[in-house]
Protein backbone atom coordinates (compact mmCIF):
# COMPACT_ATOMS: atom_id res chain seq x y z
CA UNK A 1 0.00 0.00 0.00
CA UNK A 2 1.35 3.42 -0.96
CA UNK A 3 1.19 6.44 1.35
CA UNK A 4 0.64 9.90 -0.01
CA UNK A 5 1.44 12.83 2.28
CA UNK A 6 -0.32 16.10 1.64
CA UNK A 7 1.48 18.90 3.47
CA UNK A 8 0.18 22.33 4.34
CA UNK A 9 1.90 25.66 3.97
CA UNK A 10 2.89 27.23 7.25
CA UNK A 11 0.81 30.38 7.38
CA UNK A 12 0.52 33.03 10.04
CA UNK A 13 -3.08 34.21 10.09
CA UNK A 14 -4.26 37.24 12.05
CA UNK A 15 -8.01 36.79 11.76
CA UNK A 16 -8.87 40.21 13.14
CA UNK A 17 -6.86 41.94 10.41
CA UNK A 18 -7.79 39.46 7.69
CA UNK A 19 -10.94 39.26 5.64
CA UNK A 20 -12.59 36.66 3.46
CA UNK A 21 -11.06 36.85 0.01
CA UNK A 22 -13.45 38.24 -2.60
CA UNK A 23 -12.98 35.14 -4.75
CA UNK A 24 -14.42 33.07 -1.88
CA UNK A 25 -17.50 35.29 -1.57
CA UNK A 26 -20.71 35.02 -3.55
CA UNK A 27 -22.57 37.96 -5.10
CA UNK A 28 -26.13 38.28 -3.79
CA UNK A 29 -29.31 40.17 -4.64
CA UNK A 30 -32.23 39.67 -2.25
CA UNK A 31 -35.84 40.15 -3.31
CA UNK A 32 -37.94 40.45 -0.16
CA UNK A 33 -41.47 41.24 0.92
CA UNK A 34 -40.09 42.65 4.18
CA UNK A 35 -42.78 44.78 5.80
CA UNK A 36 -45.56 42.33 5.02
CA UNK A 37 -47.74 40.35 7.39
CA UNK A 38 -45.03 37.82 8.35
CA UNK A 39 -42.09 39.38 10.26
CA UNK A 40 -39.76 36.55 9.30
CA UNK A 41 -38.20 38.67 6.54
CA UNK A 42 -37.12 41.21 9.17
CA UNK A 43 -35.60 38.37 11.19
CA UNK A 44 -33.74 37.07 8.14
CA UNK A 45 -32.58 40.57 7.17
CA UNK A 46 -31.04 41.17 10.61
CA UNK A 47 -29.32 37.80 10.40
CA UNK A 48 -28.06 38.55 6.87
CA UNK A 49 -26.70 41.95 7.84
CA UNK A 50 -24.58 40.62 10.71
CA UNK A 51 -23.19 38.01 8.27
CA UNK A 52 -22.62 40.53 5.47
CA UNK A 53 -18.83 40.46 5.73
CA UNK A 54 -18.78 37.00 4.09
CA UNK A 55 -21.27 37.76 1.29
CA UNK A 56 -21.16 40.49 -1.35
CA UNK A 57 -24.63 42.05 -1.14
CA UNK A 58 -25.29 43.86 -4.42
CA UNK A 59 -29.01 44.51 -4.16
CA UNK A 60 -31.92 44.56 -1.70
CA UNK A 61 -35.16 44.70 -3.66
CA UNK A 62 -38.61 45.25 -2.18
CA UNK A 63 -40.84 42.73 -3.96
CA UNK A 64 -44.53 42.03 -4.25
CA UNK A 65 -45.97 38.62 -3.45
CA UNK A 66 -49.62 37.64 -3.99
CA UNK A 67 -51.12 41.12 -3.86
CA UNK A 68 -50.26 44.68 -4.87
CA UNK A 69 -48.69 46.55 -1.94
CA UNK A 70 -47.32 50.07 -1.54
CA UNK A 71 -43.59 50.68 -1.77
CA UNK A 72 -41.86 49.11 1.27
CA UNK A 73 -38.27 50.08 0.60
CA UNK A 74 -38.45 52.28 3.70
CA UNK A 75 -38.76 49.12 5.79
CA UNK A 76 -35.51 47.78 4.34
CA UNK A 77 -33.83 51.14 4.96
CA UNK A 78 -35.03 50.97 8.56
CA UNK A 79 -33.26 47.62 8.98
CA UNK A 80 -30.09 49.12 7.54
CA UNK A 81 -30.37 51.98 10.04
CA UNK A 82 -30.38 49.42 12.86
CA UNK A 83 -27.31 47.81 11.28
CA UNK A 84 -25.61 51.21 10.98
CA UNK A 85 -26.01 51.69 14.73
CA UNK A 86 -23.89 48.64 15.55
CA UNK A 87 -21.61 48.62 12.49
CA UNK A 88 -18.63 50.26 14.30
CA UNK A 89 -18.58 47.34 16.71
CA UNK A 90 -18.88 44.74 13.95
CA UNK A 91 -15.90 46.25 12.15
CA UNK A 92 -13.77 45.68 15.25
CA UNK A 93 -14.33 41.93 14.95
CA UNK A 94 -14.05 41.26 11.21
CA UNK A 95 -13.21 43.13 8.05
CA UNK A 96 -15.46 43.20 5.01
CA UNK A 97 -18.66 44.63 6.45
CA UNK A 98 -20.33 46.97 3.91
CA UNK A 99 -21.08 50.56 4.82
CA UNK A 100 -24.70 51.43 5.51
CA UNK A 101 -24.79 54.14 2.83
CA UNK A 102 -23.73 51.59 0.24
CA UNK A 103 -26.49 49.20 1.29
CA UNK A 104 -29.03 52.01 1.11
CA UNK A 105 -27.82 52.86 -2.40
CA UNK A 106 -28.59 49.32 -3.61
CA UNK A 107 -32.00 49.16 -1.93
CA UNK A 108 -34.61 49.50 -4.66
CA UNK A 109 -38.30 49.09 -5.25
CA UNK A 110 -39.37 46.18 -7.42
CA UNK A 111 -42.49 45.84 -9.52
CA UNK A 112 -45.55 48.00 -8.80
CA UNK A 113 -47.88 45.05 -9.37
CA UNK A 114 -47.62 41.49 -8.12
CA UNK A 115 -47.13 38.26 -10.07
CA UNK A 116 -46.78 38.28 -13.86
CA UNK A 117 -49.27 41.15 -13.97
CA UNK A 118 -46.29 43.34 -13.08
CA UNK A 119 -44.12 42.15 -15.99
CA UNK A 120 -43.99 43.46 -19.55
CA UNK A 121 -43.46 46.47 -21.76
CA UNK A 122 -43.19 49.74 -19.86
CA UNK A 123 -43.03 47.97 -16.49
CA UNK A 124 -39.35 48.39 -15.70
CA UNK A 125 -38.66 49.23 -12.06
CA UNK A 126 -35.62 50.48 -10.13
CA UNK A 127 -35.23 46.91 -8.88
CA UNK A 128 -35.32 45.28 -12.32
CA UNK A 129 -32.86 47.85 -13.64
CA UNK A 130 -30.55 47.16 -10.69
CA UNK A 131 -30.58 43.43 -11.45
CA UNK A 132 -29.64 44.09 -15.07
CA UNK A 133 -26.79 46.42 -14.11
CA UNK A 134 -25.37 43.99 -11.55
CA UNK A 135 -25.45 41.02 -13.92
CA UNK A 136 -24.01 43.17 -16.73
CA UNK A 137 -20.90 44.03 -14.69
CA UNK A 138 -18.18 42.78 -17.03
CA UNK A 139 -15.40 43.31 -14.51
CA UNK A 140 -16.83 40.75 -12.09
CA UNK A 141 -17.01 37.27 -13.59
CA UNK A 142 -18.63 35.69 -10.55
CA UNK A 143 -22.25 34.56 -10.88
CA UNK A 144 -25.05 36.54 -9.26
CA UNK A 145 -27.31 34.72 -6.82
CA UNK A 146 -30.90 35.96 -6.69
CA UNK A 147 -32.27 35.10 -3.27
CA UNK A 148 -36.06 34.95 -3.53
CA UNK A 149 -37.56 35.73 -0.12
CA UNK A 150 -40.68 37.08 -1.83
CA UNK A 151 -42.03 37.21 -5.36
CA UNK A 152 -39.78 36.68 -8.38
CA UNK A 153 -41.43 39.12 -10.76
CA UNK A 154 -38.72 41.80 -10.48
CA UNK A 155 -36.22 39.29 -11.83
CA UNK A 156 -38.83 38.25 -14.40
CA UNK A 157 -39.03 41.88 -15.58
CA UNK A 158 -35.25 42.08 -15.91
CA UNK A 159 -35.21 38.88 -17.95
CA UNK A 160 -38.19 40.04 -20.05
CA UNK A 161 -36.38 43.27 -20.94
CA UNK A 162 -33.10 41.60 -21.82
CA UNK A 163 -34.91 39.02 -23.95
CA UNK A 164 -36.79 41.72 -25.86
CA UNK A 165 -33.94 44.20 -26.32
CA UNK A 166 -30.85 42.07 -26.93
CA UNK A 167 -29.63 39.36 -29.27
CA UNK A 168 -29.99 35.68 -28.47
CA UNK A 169 -26.26 35.47 -27.79
CA UNK A 170 -26.40 38.40 -25.40
CA UNK A 171 -29.38 36.84 -23.64
CA UNK A 172 -27.47 33.56 -23.22
CA UNK A 173 -24.53 35.44 -21.72
CA UNK A 174 -26.89 37.25 -19.34
CA UNK A 175 -28.72 34.21 -18.00
CA UNK A 176 -25.45 32.25 -17.73
CA UNK A 177 -24.46 34.49 -14.81
CA UNK A 178 -27.73 34.12 -12.87
CA UNK A 179 -28.40 31.63 -10.08
CA UNK A 180 -31.78 31.53 -8.32
CA UNK A 181 -32.62 30.25 -4.84
CA UNK A 182 -36.40 30.59 -4.54
CA UNK A 183 -37.93 30.08 -1.09
CA UNK A 184 -41.15 28.08 -1.51
CA UNK A 185 -42.33 29.92 -4.65
CA UNK A 186 -44.38 32.98 -3.70
CA UNK A 187 -45.79 34.17 -7.04
CA UNK A 188 -46.40 32.82 -10.54
CA UNK A 189 -43.33 34.57 -11.99
CA UNK A 190 -41.00 31.78 -10.91
CA UNK A 191 -42.79 29.23 -13.09
CA UNK A 192 -42.68 31.69 -16.02
CA UNK A 193 -38.92 32.19 -15.55
CA UNK A 194 -38.25 28.44 -15.42
CA UNK A 195 -40.41 27.84 -18.50
CA UNK A 196 -39.07 30.75 -20.56
CA UNK A 197 -35.39 30.28 -19.65
CA UNK A 198 -34.85 26.52 -19.26
CA UNK A 199 -31.06 26.89 -19.09
CA UNK A 200 -31.18 29.07 -15.98
CA UNK A 201 -29.97 27.62 -12.66
CA UNK A 202 -33.21 27.65 -10.67
CA UNK A 203 -33.50 26.12 -7.19
CA UNK A 204 -36.91 26.09 -5.52
CA UNK A 205 -36.63 24.90 -1.94
CA UNK A 206 -39.89 23.48 -0.58
CA UNK A 207 -38.10 21.79 2.37
CA UNK A 208 -37.34 24.99 4.23
CA UNK A 209 -39.01 24.55 7.63
CA UNK A 210 -37.77 22.69 10.69
CA UNK A 211 -34.20 23.93 11.10
CA UNK A 212 -34.69 27.18 13.05
CA UNK A 213 -33.96 27.63 16.76
CA UNK A 214 -36.63 27.65 19.45
CA UNK A 215 -38.32 30.81 20.67
CA UNK A 216 -36.44 30.42 23.96
CA UNK A 217 -33.05 30.23 22.23
CA UNK A 218 -33.92 33.23 20.06
CA UNK A 219 -34.98 35.28 23.08
CA UNK A 220 -31.78 34.54 24.97
CA UNK A 221 -29.24 34.77 22.15
CA UNK A 222 -30.76 37.35 19.81
CA UNK A 223 -33.62 39.43 21.20
CA UNK A 224 -31.94 40.06 24.57
CA UNK A 225 -28.71 41.21 22.92
CA UNK A 226 -28.91 45.00 22.79
CA UNK A 227 -29.26 47.24 20.96
CA UNK A 228 -29.84 45.19 17.79
CA UNK A 229 -31.88 42.46 19.47
CA UNK A 230 -34.71 44.82 20.35
CA UNK A 231 -35.57 45.10 16.65
CA UNK A 232 -35.76 41.35 16.07
CA UNK A 233 -39.51 40.56 16.08
CA UNK A 234 -41.27 37.63 17.71
CA UNK A 235 -42.19 34.71 15.53
CA UNK A 236 -45.68 34.63 14.00
CA UNK A 237 -45.34 31.54 11.80
CA UNK A 238 -41.84 30.15 11.20
CA UNK A 239 -38.68 31.82 12.45
CA UNK A 240 -36.41 33.09 9.66
CA UNK A 241 -38.18 31.24 6.88
CA UNK A 242 -35.94 32.84 4.24
CA UNK A 243 -32.56 32.56 5.94
CA UNK A 244 -31.43 29.31 4.22
CA UNK A 245 -31.39 31.21 0.91
CA UNK A 246 -28.44 33.32 2.05
CA UNK A 247 -26.88 30.64 4.25
CA UNK A 248 -26.46 28.68 1.00
CA UNK A 249 -23.93 31.27 -0.22
CA UNK A 250 -22.27 32.03 3.14
CA UNK A 251 -18.50 31.68 2.64
CA UNK A 252 -17.41 29.20 5.32
CA UNK A 253 -15.31 26.48 3.69
CA UNK A 254 -18.19 23.99 3.68
CA UNK A 255 -20.63 25.61 1.27
CA UNK A 256 -19.94 25.23 -2.46
CA UNK A 257 -22.86 27.01 -4.16
CA UNK A 258 -21.73 26.23 -7.71
CA UNK A 259 -22.19 22.55 -6.83
CA UNK A 260 -25.79 22.50 -5.65
CA UNK A 261 -25.58 18.80 -4.73
CA UNK A 262 -22.60 19.26 -2.37
CA UNK A 263 -24.77 20.34 0.56
CA UNK A 264 -24.19 22.85 3.33
CA UNK A 265 -25.87 25.43 5.52
CA UNK A 266 -28.59 26.22 2.97
CA UNK A 267 -29.52 22.64 2.08
CA UNK A 268 -28.66 20.16 -0.65
CA UNK A 269 -30.26 19.93 -4.08
CA UNK A 270 -30.56 17.43 -6.89
CA UNK A 271 -28.64 18.07 -10.10
CA UNK A 272 -31.58 16.79 -12.13
CA UNK A 273 -34.36 19.27 -12.75
CA UNK A 274 -37.90 18.05 -12.17
CA UNK A 275 -41.19 19.41 -13.40
CA UNK A 276 -44.04 20.98 -11.52
CA UNK A 277 -42.50 22.11 -8.24
CA UNK A 278 -45.48 24.26 -7.25
CA UNK A 279 -45.29 27.43 -5.26
CA UNK A 280 -47.30 28.28 -2.15
CA UNK A 281 -51.05 27.74 -2.16
CA UNK A 282 -51.85 31.44 -1.98
CA UNK A 283 -50.77 31.73 -5.63
CA UNK A 284 -53.86 29.78 -6.66
CA UNK A 285 -55.98 31.52 -4.02
CA UNK A 286 -55.04 34.87 -5.56
CA UNK A 287 -56.33 33.73 -8.94
CA UNK A 288 -53.01 32.80 -10.56
CA UNK A 289 -52.14 29.51 -12.19
CA UNK A 290 -48.63 28.06 -12.49
CA UNK A 291 -49.93 25.12 -14.51
CA UNK A 292 -50.26 27.38 -17.56
CA UNK A 293 -46.44 27.17 -17.80
CA UNK A 294 -46.27 23.37 -17.65
CA UNK A 295 -43.93 21.75 -18.11
CA UNK A 296 -41.39 23.91 -16.29
CA UNK A 297 -38.34 22.47 -14.59
CA UNK A 298 -36.46 23.45 -11.42
CA UNK A 299 -33.89 21.93 -9.08
CA UNK A 300 -35.49 20.60 -5.90
CA UNK A 301 -34.25 19.32 -2.56
CA UNK A 302 -32.56 15.95 -2.28
CA UNK A 303 -34.24 13.17 -0.35
CA UNK A 304 -32.86 14.25 3.04
CA UNK A 305 -34.90 17.45 2.79
CA UNK A 306 -34.57 19.71 5.83
CA UNK A 307 -32.07 17.30 7.40
CA UNK A 308 -29.52 18.67 4.92
CA UNK A 309 -29.64 21.89 6.96
CA UNK A 310 -30.25 20.28 10.35
CA UNK A 311 -26.93 18.47 9.97
CA UNK A 312 -25.21 21.82 10.62
CA UNK A 313 -27.82 23.71 12.59
CA UNK A 314 -25.96 23.98 15.89
CA UNK A 315 -23.04 25.57 14.05
CA UNK A 316 -25.47 28.01 12.42
CA UNK A 317 -27.01 28.91 15.79
CA UNK A 318 -23.61 29.45 17.42
CA UNK A 319 -22.42 31.58 14.51
CA UNK A 320 -25.44 33.87 14.78
CA UNK A 321 -25.15 34.09 18.57
CA UNK A 322 -21.46 35.04 18.33
CA UNK A 323 -22.14 37.71 15.72
CA UNK A 324 -24.88 39.19 17.89
CA UNK A 325 -22.35 39.47 20.70
CA UNK A 326 -19.96 41.25 18.32
CA UNK A 327 -22.60 43.98 17.93
CA UNK A 328 -22.40 44.81 21.64
CA UNK A 329 -18.73 45.66 22.10
CA UNK A 330 -15.67 47.06 20.39
CA UNK A 331 -13.46 45.00 22.72
CA UNK A 332 -12.08 42.19 20.58
CA UNK A 333 -10.99 40.09 23.52
CA UNK A 334 -14.46 40.17 25.13
CA UNK A 335 -16.09 37.83 22.59
CA UNK A 336 -15.32 34.74 20.54
CA UNK A 337 -14.19 34.63 16.90
CA UNK A 338 -13.96 31.92 14.27
CA UNK A 339 -10.94 29.63 14.09
CA UNK A 340 -9.07 29.36 10.80
CA UNK A 341 -8.94 25.94 9.12
CA UNK A 342 -5.78 25.43 7.08
CA UNK A 343 -5.28 22.48 4.76
CA UNK A 344 -2.86 23.26 1.92
CA UNK A 345 -3.82 26.94 2.31
CA UNK A 346 -6.11 29.18 4.35
CA UNK A 347 -8.69 29.83 1.64
CA UNK A 348 -12.28 28.62 1.77
CA UNK A 349 -12.23 26.91 -1.62
CA UNK A 350 -13.02 23.24 -2.13
CA UNK A 351 -9.83 21.19 -2.30
CA UNK A 352 -9.89 18.64 -5.12
CA UNK A 353 -7.51 15.69 -4.85
CA UNK A 354 -6.87 12.81 -7.21
CA UNK A 355 -5.90 9.47 -5.74
CA UNK A 356 -5.67 5.78 -6.58
CA UNK A 357 -7.94 3.18 -5.01
CA UNK A 358 -6.01 1.30 -2.35
CA UNK A 359 -3.99 4.36 -1.40
CA UNK A 360 -3.85 5.96 2.01
CA UNK A 361 -4.01 9.75 2.10
CA UNK A 362 -2.70 11.82 4.97
CA UNK A 363 -4.18 15.29 5.50
CA UNK A 364 -2.49 17.81 7.76
CA UNK A 365 -4.39 20.72 9.38
CA UNK A 366 -1.86 21.30 12.14
CA UNK A 367 -1.20 24.93 11.20
CA UNK A 368 -4.86 25.81 11.76
CA UNK A 369 -5.24 28.40 14.49
CA UNK A 370 -7.62 30.43 16.59
CA UNK A 371 -7.40 34.24 16.91
CA UNK A 372 -8.50 34.05 20.56
CA UNK A 373 -5.95 31.31 21.30
CA UNK A 374 -8.73 28.92 22.27
CA UNK A 375 -8.28 25.17 22.31
CA UNK A 376 -9.28 23.54 19.02
CA UNK A 377 -11.13 20.27 18.52
CA UNK A 378 -10.67 18.51 15.16
CA UNK A 379 -13.21 16.32 13.41
CA UNK A 380 -12.59 14.61 10.07
CA UNK A 381 -15.59 12.84 8.57
CA UNK A 382 -16.97 11.63 5.26
CA UNK A 383 -20.04 13.52 4.06
CA UNK A 384 -21.86 10.52 2.65
CA UNK A 385 -24.77 12.16 0.85
CA UNK A 386 -22.80 14.04 -1.84
CA UNK A 387 -20.15 11.30 -2.10
CA UNK A 388 -20.73 8.92 -5.00
CA UNK A 389 -18.94 6.16 -3.08
CA UNK A 390 -21.39 4.92 -0.45
CA UNK A 391 -19.36 2.18 1.20
CA UNK A 392 -17.60 2.22 4.54
CA UNK A 393 -14.40 4.28 4.79
CA UNK A 394 -11.81 4.15 7.54
CA UNK A 395 -10.41 7.42 8.88
CA UNK A 396 -7.55 7.02 11.32
CA UNK A 397 -6.95 9.78 13.90
CA UNK A 398 -10.26 11.40 12.96
CA UNK A 399 -10.09 13.64 16.06
CA UNK A 400 -6.52 14.83 15.51
CA UNK A 401 -5.04 17.67 13.49
CA UNK A 402 -3.66 15.09 11.06
CA UNK A 403 -5.71 12.18 9.76
CA UNK A 404 -5.23 9.23 7.43
CA UNK A 405 -8.02 8.05 5.14
CA UNK A 406 -7.91 4.60 3.55
CA UNK A 407 -9.38 4.40 0.05
CA UNK A 408 -11.13 1.07 -0.58
CA UNK A 409 -10.52 -0.64 -3.91
CA UNK A 410 -14.28 -0.52 -4.46
CA UNK A 411 -14.11 3.31 -4.50
CA UNK A 412 -12.51 3.30 -7.94
CA UNK A 413 -14.19 5.80 -10.24
CA UNK A 414 -16.05 7.42 -7.33
CA UNK A 415 -15.81 10.60 -5.29
CA UNK A 416 -15.45 10.98 -1.54
CA UNK A 417 -16.25 14.22 0.30
CA UNK A 418 -14.01 14.58 3.33
CA UNK A 419 -15.05 17.37 5.70
CA UNK A 420 -12.76 18.92 8.29
CA UNK A 421 -14.51 20.68 11.16
CA UNK A 422 -12.42 22.72 13.59
CA UNK A 423 -14.32 23.91 16.66
CA UNK A 424 -12.94 26.16 19.36
CA UNK A 425 -13.86 26.05 23.06
CA UNK A 426 -15.00 29.65 23.21
CA UNK A 427 -18.52 30.79 24.09
CA UNK A 428 -20.38 30.17 21.91
CA UNK A 429 -18.16 27.58 20.27
CA UNK A 430 -17.43 28.41 16.64
CA UNK A 431 -16.62 26.06 13.78
CA UNK A 432 -14.48 26.44 10.65
CA UNK A 433 -14.50 23.99 7.75
CA UNK A 434 -12.57 22.72 4.77
CA UNK A 435 -14.08 20.40 2.19
CA UNK A 436 -11.83 17.97 0.33
CA UNK A 437 -13.27 16.12 -2.65
CA UNK A 438 -11.24 13.02 -3.44
CA UNK A 439 -11.56 11.69 -6.98
CA UNK A 440 -10.57 8.04 -6.89
CA UNK A 441 -9.04 6.41 -9.97
CA UNK A 442 -8.45 2.74 -10.60
CA UNK A 443 -5.56 1.04 -8.85
CA UNK A 444 -2.44 0.97 -10.98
Amino acid sequence: MRYIFLFTFLLCVDYCSAQVDQSDKQRLIVTTDLGGTDPDDIQSMIHLLVCSNVIDIEGLVSSQVWMDDPDKTDKIIESINWYEEILPNLKKHAQGYPNANYLKSVTKRGQAKSNMSGVGKGKDSPGSELIISVVDNKEDKRPVWISGWGGMNTLAQALWKVKNTRSKKELREFIKKIRIYDVLGQDDAGAWIAKSFPDIVYIRNKKIYGWAPSDEWTKKNVQNIMPLGQYYPDRVWATEGDTPAFLFVYANGLNAPEHIDYGGWGGRFSTEKISGIRGMDFIVKSGKDETQYDPYYMYGSTEEGIDAINKWKQHIFNDFAARMLWTTTENYSAVNHHPVAIVDDSSLKVINKKAISGDSLIFDASTSNDPDENTLDYKWSVYNEPSSYKGAITIEESSSSTCKILLPSEASGKTIHLILEITDNGTPALTAYRRIVINVDKEE
